[in-house]
């Protein structure tokens, strides 16, 4: 086949448009047109060809492959074999419209939609030159590429038949179950198929809405699991012979030390799945059996809410919104880890982030990166602590300042005086809810005194699982459960009782699964918050006696909702069940 290189671009879109007229099937008046409206449109000839249904795809393809002198190929009998499916990533196949077809010793047959497109014609060298192979190719139709393209995306088989080539790879290279040569460990890791392992399990993550992937050894294999809406699902069980250098590729990626197997390490990487860039952020950990690698599933797109996405409602909403146009004070999330305290933060910045403010973040780790805000992650093993950032900080002229954690005695004070010379600032801290906030901080050996003119507001939440909307159904729930509702109705503040109508008979939501939820039952999740506020009588009783009974009383005296009232509200409304209610928001 003679290359299709040399032929001037400005003539490629005439050669097709002329080869119409010769053969009669375009008019000479209408090739002017014709030509004139992919100039124009900047689509391709093909494109703009079959969008005026001038000839049907088959036809024109077999037009082409006489025009440029390049045989076509008609879709293979039979599946492209994965080993020769590799030799071009997806997103290369997918931009230059390539795709392998098949290998015979170093000749690898390749269809092409444009082979007469310079990049492409690039790309496809540079890929050969990897494989030291010499591509032979073929003209593809856009039905032949669009079904071909369609082997990159099945998970399962894709895992299935990666491993059975691994299995024979593993064989009858006779590596070891762990290789000791960190070279041993980058040759097996970089060659196919375990990137393809690791690649489909990213993917399938991204796709599956998991949060968070496991990867780790049990007695007899590798298993691997995600967790989706809080809850961990087994998904993929490997065997454990290949952990080394799963484990190994994750750390490639994600640029840690591959001959370090006996410490924790913790890094991350970005990569563009779905069109969107997804961050992963990766925790190795020694374990009897070998290293087990975490790994954080960080979607932008999903970290930035609204407060009405996350759950907030009514006189919460109020305060919250009421505490951020002050222009200080101390904002503090609290709750268990994993109960969404960083979202929270991230979506109260991002409310704040405008042109006109300094806003300058400690975090550990940094999860989401947000334009226009400066975001520093704290390393401790090198002296470079909350407390020790937070000194720096403030010689930044911030306006606003995150702290990731309030871990010490030294960072509390550090957060109060910033609050207390001007500046708004958030940060999270572990209790069981929100009137425990002000006994802990006190415990933290901040003055009482100083609490009433800095901090602002105090939230707890936790997270419920959403029901999915595709197969809830109404259902009438026990005498117990029913008493239960009454009752938590009945304690509710009366400005948000009376908006309460209890349904006669009384019914509540739950759902069996559907494939819309893949039998889950729950799709997503929400937040239940509760939410206290400074005011002139909480700030007399935390002079006087800050204890926690004390507080609870002003915080009913607030109408403030706990998060359990809240639960049983989201279970009126059919979005969450009440055995989810119960198992994140009992009374402390």
């Amino acid at each position: 086949m003679k290359p299709v290189e040399k032929i001037p671009s400005s003539l490629i879109n005439m050669l097709l448009v002329e080869a119409l007229v010769k053969k009669g099937i375009l008019k000479k008046e209408k090739a002017g047109e014709l030509k004139y409206e992919i100039k124009k449109s900047g689509k391709t000839p093909e494109e703009v060809i079959l969008g005026k249904g001038i000839v049907p795809e088959d036809v024109l393809f077999d037009l082409k492959s006489e025009v440029f002198k390049i045989p076509a190929k008609e879709m293979p009998a039979k599946e492209i074999p994965l080993k020769v499916l590799e030799l071009v990533p997806e997103e290369a196949a997918r931009y230059y419209k390539i795709i392998p077809l098949a290998q015979e010793d170093n000749i690898l047959e390749v269809g092409m939609v444009y082979p007469e497109d310079l990049k492409a014609q690039e790309a496809l060298k540079f890929l050969a030159r990897q494989g030291n192979l010499s591509p032979k190719v073929f003209l593809i139709s856009f039905f032949t590429f669009d079904s071909l393209l369609k082997q990159y995306r099945t998970l399962r088989e894709e895992v299935k038949r990666a491993l059975g080539e691994l299995e024979i790879e593993l064989k009858k290279e006779k590596i070891e179950a762990e290789p000791s040569k960190v070279s041993e460990f980058e040759r097996l890791v970089e060659e196919a198929p375990i990137s393809k392992v690791v690649a489909v399990i990213l993917r399938h993550a991204v796709e599956g809405r998991a949060s968070d992937i496991h990867i780790e050894p049990v007695k007899k294999s590798l298993r691997v699991r995600f967790r989706v809406d809080g809850v961990l699902h087994s998904s993929i069980l490997l065997p454990l012979k290949v952990l080394p250098a799963v484990v190994a590729r994750v750390k490639i990626l994600s640029g840690l030390r591959l001959d370090e197997t006996r410490i924790p390490q913790d890094g991350r990487f970005t990569t563009v799945i779905g069109n969107k860039e997804i961050d992963f952020r990766v925790s190795t950990f020694p374990t009897a059996l070998g290293e087990k690698a975490a790994i954080r599933v960080l979607d932008p797109s999903k970290g930035l809410m609204t407060p009405e996405g996350l759950g907030l409602l009514g006189r919460d909403l109020e305060v919250l919104n009421a505490a951020i146009k002050k222009p200080y004070g101390l904002i503090l999330a609290t709750g268990p880890t994993g109960c969404g305290k960083t979202t929270t933060l991230y979506t109260i910045l991002n409310l704040l982030n405008q042109e006109g403010v300094n806003i300058v973040t400690l975090e550990d780790p940094v999860e989401y990166f947000i334009e226009g805000i400066n975001q520093s992650q704290v390393k401790p093993e090198i002296g470079y602590s909350f407390a020790a950032g937070l000194r720096q900080v403030v010689r930044q002229d911030p306006d606003i300042i995150m702290v990731g954690e309030i871990r010490d005695e030294e960072t509390a004070s550090l957060a109060i005086h910033a609050a207390l010379t001007g500046h708004i600032v958030l940060s999270t801290l572990h209790t069981n809810n929100a009137i425990g906030v002000i006994p802990r901080l006190i415990d933290m050996k901040v003055s009482p005194f100083l609490l009433p003119p800095t901090l602002s507001v105090a939230m707890a939440q936790r997270l419920v699982r959403v029901l999915c909307p595709e197969c809830k159904k109404k259902a009438k729930p026990l005498k117990e459960i029913e008493n239960l509702i009454l009752g938590e109705i009945d304690s509710l503040p009366e400005a948000t009782k009376k908006n309460v109508k209890i349904p006669r008979p009384l019914y509540i939501f739950e759902s069996k699964g559907c494939k819309k939820c893949n039998n889950q039952g729950f799709k997503g999740r929400t937040a239940l918050f509760e939410i206290l506020e400074m005011t002139k009588e909480l700030e007399k009783i935390i002079l006087t006696e800050p204890s926690e009974a004390k507080i609870s009383e002003e915080a009913k005296r607030q109408k403030m909702i706990t998060m359990k009232q809240m639960g049983i509200l989201k279970v009126f409304q059919g979005i969450t069940t009440i055995e989810e209610v119960l198992r994140v928001a009992e009374e402390k």
